[in-house]
């Protein structure tokens, strides 16, 4: 979300996304650090046949967000 960085990845491309095709990602918590707004996440990518195009992790960093001035 805004105000995020990715600190790491390890990400599997599995198979093959083509132009035009519509595809669907999906990201999971799997843990927040309790000292630094640090989360590691799964993540995941499937075509629209339902079939794994993207599987693996991130690791980021949020920012807090600042009000509108």
């Amino acid at each position: 979300g805004p105000g995020s960085v990715f600190l790491g990845v390890e990400w599997r491309f599995v198979k093959a996304v083509h132009v035009g095709e519509t595809i669907t990602a999906r990201v999971e918590v799997l843990s927040v650090r309790d000292d630094k707004p640090i989360c590691t996440l799964a993540t995941s990518v499937r075509n629209a046949a339902g079939e794994a195009c993207l599987t693996g992790t991130a690791v980021t960093w949020t920012a807090p967000l600042r009000p509108p001035a």
